[in-house]
């Protein structure tokens, strides 16, 4: 501990901050406490968790001085909270699943060996009697690569077995960039590829390594409450069958169907791959409740002195799993402290720096979004139906999962995206002795799973911070090894608990980080952009005009 002291000492002196902003961690700690304690029951959607939840942050928003920002109510004043229409289904009592393989009927349980979702189709059942399996790889359409799991087979009323990740994770270098998920290596593209197809439905096979995280992940969360954003054509976009089996009930399948799932996998990763029928069936059969629910975006703003119509925007998600299956210890709440309770306590502390500095020239929102854990599904609504202009929107600073094991020397983001909004970033770590390190697992397709990535998609310069794993107290093994252990520990289940015994003097760096990055914009004529290669620099350029 005296060594930790000390290390840190030293660090702070490197990276002394002016006398202002000052971060009070304590206070972000007890704002974690309350927001990931019991009585707020996991934070859920359309639950007493959301309820406790908004209170909350409306409470410590008023609290910290800011204003309402969210949209305008009918006497013609704007409310905290913006309105977000979501459809929320449940698979009502224990689905009937099975696998029909080798001459016999194997049982499956949710959970355990596969995980299925409930439906977001709208339809209040799933039957599916004896539907053909059909491999097809990773799943992938994308002809602007050169590439086309399905070569043109009828998928209609067949189940696709598919890989996660994408065909270059585990090399070499190919039509898919690397190591680096893409958007295809994705779940949710899976999904959306079938559903486009006209499948019945699709299993994806679970594999540690590619998904970047183990089955406990994935069988706490999707067995629970499902949701979406309300759509005119849900098919289109879901098929009523969405799941993940176990890796080795895969390899069982395939073995039965006279096939080598290992040599399968390798073939899966050429572009000459051709999907196999594997002489199986599934059938199921659950009922399933759904409705349409109204969640909550919770925005507090500090309006510009200058120009109030430009915004620059910290954001983070409030919610996090709520009520699941309880883990070996009897705990079925998933408290979600870290995630992202501490990206929350965080948005609040800025809120409360930036007030107590004055007013900047532009005007800066505190935008804390709804339902990330269901699909980045708040900051998908507000991109879509924005309280404020996103041509005239600076720039997104997001937080998720903010607390660390200590100082870090360096920081990161989510994902290798190419934008000058980077740029400023490293600048101003630069002026605080600290380092950029490109995100450490690209692989586990970061940049597709945070809340800036729906404004990215809308052209928007966004960023997901994330703290460095190099150490002032044990460098980078120290780092990586507290990060492995909260991911195969801690994360998407219920032991991701606030601690009394967190050192948050890294949160403190990593929150004057942020503030001067929000300040520089705030109080600058900055339009950061993305590369001139980059997807999404076409939706930026087009709303040119509007920053002029």
């Amino acid at each position: 501990m005296k060594y930790l002291l000390l290390a840190t000492a030293a660090l702070s002196s490197t990276l002394a901050f002016a006398a202002e902003p000052q971060f009070d961690v304590k206070r972000v700690s007890d704002d974690i406490r309350v927001m990931s304690a019991d009585d707020f029951q996991g934070r859920g959607p359309a639950t007493v968790g959301e309820t406790k939840t908004v209170a909350f942050l409306i409470e410590k928003m008023t609290a910290a001085g800011l204003e309402p920002g969210g949209t305008i109510g009918a006497d013609g004043k704007r409310g905290w909270t913006q309105d977000v229409p979501l459809r929320m289904s449940d698979i009502v009592g224990k689905p009937d699943l099975s696998l029909t393989y080798g001459g016999k009927t194997h049982a499956l349980t949710q959970a355990k060996d596969i995980a299925v979702r409930a439906a977001l189709t709208g339809q209040d059942s799933v039957t599916i009697k004896d539907a053909p399996l059909l491999f097809v790889g990773y799943g992938i359409k994308a002809p602007e690569r050169g590439w086309d799991d399905f070569k043109g087979q009828d998928v209609k009323g067949k189940i696709l077995v598919v890989l996660i990740n994408d065909p270059d994770f585990e090399g070499p270098e190919g039509k898919f960039g690397g190591k680096a998920m893409t958007y295809y290596g994705r779940w949710t593209y899976k999904y959306e590829e079938a559903a486009r197809l006209g499948a019945a439905g699709v299993l994806i096979v679970h594999e540690t390594a590619p998904a970047s995280y183990g089955w406990a992940t994935v069988a706490s969360s999707n067995p629970n409450t499902m949701f979406d954003i309300v759509r005119t054509d849900p098919k289109s976009a879901h098929t009523a069958f969405e799941s993940w089996i176990q890796r080795d009930v895969a390899v069982d399948l395939f073995k039965a169907a006279g096939l080598d799932f290992e040599k399968l996998r390798a073939d899966a990763r050429k572009a000459d791959f051709q999907p196999v029928p594997l002489k199986a069936t599934l059938s199921a059969d659950y009922k399933v409740k759904t409705e349409v629910i109204t969640s909550k975006n919770v925005l507090g703003r500090i309006t510009g002195t200058k120009y109030p119509d430009e915004t620059v925007v910290y954001s983070a998600h409030w919610d996090h799993i709520g009520v699941g299956q309880p883990d070996a210890n009897g705990d079925n709440i998933f408290n979600g402290a870290l995630d992202n309770a501490s990206g929350t306590a965080t948005l609040l502390e800025l809120g409360r720096a930036f007030k107590a500095a004055g007013p900047a020239e532009r005007s800066v929102l505190f935008l804390a979004v709804t339902a990330e854990e269901k699909g980045l599904l708040g900051s998908t609504y507000y991109a879509s139906n924005p309280v404020y202009p996103l041509g005239k929107t600076v720039g997104v600073i997001n937080m998720d999962g903010t607390i660390g094991p200590g100082p870090a020397k360096d920081f990161t983001i989510s994902g290798t995206a190419k934008l000058g909004l980077l740029d400023l970033l490293i600048e101003e770590g630069k002026k605080v002795g600290r380092t950029y390190t490109p995100d450490p697992r690209v692989e586990a397709g970061g940049f597709f799973r945070s809340d800036h990535f729906p404004m990215a998609k809308a052209g928007v310069p966004a960023i997901s911070f994330g703290g460095g794993l190099d150490l002032v107290d044990g460098g980078v093994k120290a780092g990586k090894a507290w990060r492995d252990a909260y991911v195969k520990d801690k994360y998407h289940q219920p032991d991701d608990e606030w601690s009394a015994d967190w050192n948050l003097e890294g949160a403190k760096l990593d929150m004057g980080l942020l503030y001067g990055l929000g300040r520089r914009l705030a109080d600058g004529r900055d339009w950061p952009n993305w590369s001139q290669d980059s997807e999404f620099r076409a939706a930026r350029d087009a709303s040119a005009a509007e920053r002029k």
